[in-house]
């Protein structure tokens, strides 16, 4: 199924695979990137500001190998099998071309320590990405994240209880409970006649 509209509020990092679903990737301009982010905006330091500047197509082009080497990565490691040297290695690439450091700044009344990457924008934004991956990684409830079970749904999440079964309630969830009770009082209709 394609709402083309992105699911959040899963782990960052799965919310940047979703945005690749069946037959429509959201990620296809730095505008669109820029719009994700947005609707990203409190989920990483500095995902406000990256989503106001003045991403690339080069940018937009490292955000999807990320995603795409991100998925590979999760397909293996959420069934426990190793995955490929060169997934993990674009995931570690990408934090290393943006740093992360502590940066000390006083906040009126303490000294407080704030993450920060460095580097350009683009770059900054994929190290913040590649930081989730590898988060979400080596997180050992990777293996309970589940693939939506609609027929046409290629979205991934991550159960708060082991009878979810769809991405979401409100976009597959009703969809199905739909189409069973269609299809329950359609069966039963034609056997009355």
């Amino acid at each position: 199924m394609s709402d083309a509209a992105p699911l959040i509020g899963e782990p960052l990092a799965l919310d940047l695979v979703n945005t690749r679903q069946a037959d429509t990737d959201l990620l296809t301009t730095p505008a669109a990137l820029r719009a994700w982010l947005e609707l990203q905006a409190t989920r990483f330091p500095s995902a406000r500001e990256l989503a106001e500047a003045a991403l690339t197509d080069a940018d937009l082009a490292a955000v999807r190998e990320l995603r795409e080497h991100t998925a590979s990565a999760l397909d293996h490691v959420r069934y426990g099998t190793r995955p490929s040297t060169g997934d993990l290695a674009v995931i570690n690439r990408a934090q290393r071309a943006a740093p992360a450091i502590d940066e000390l700044v006083w906040n009126g009344q303490v000294v407080t320590a704030v993450r920060i990457r460095t580097g350009p924008a683009g770059a900054r934004l994929a190290g913040w990405l590649a930081e989730a991956a590898a988060d979400l990684l080596a997180d050992p409830g990777v293996t309970k994240i589940r693939q939506c079970e609609a027929d046409d749904c290629v979205l991934l999440f991550l159960p708060a209880h082991t009878r979810r079964r769809w991405c979401s309630a409100a976009r597959c969830g009703n969809r199905v409970r739909v189409a069973r009770h269609y299809q329950r009082h359609r069966s039963s209709g034609e056997s009355a006649g």
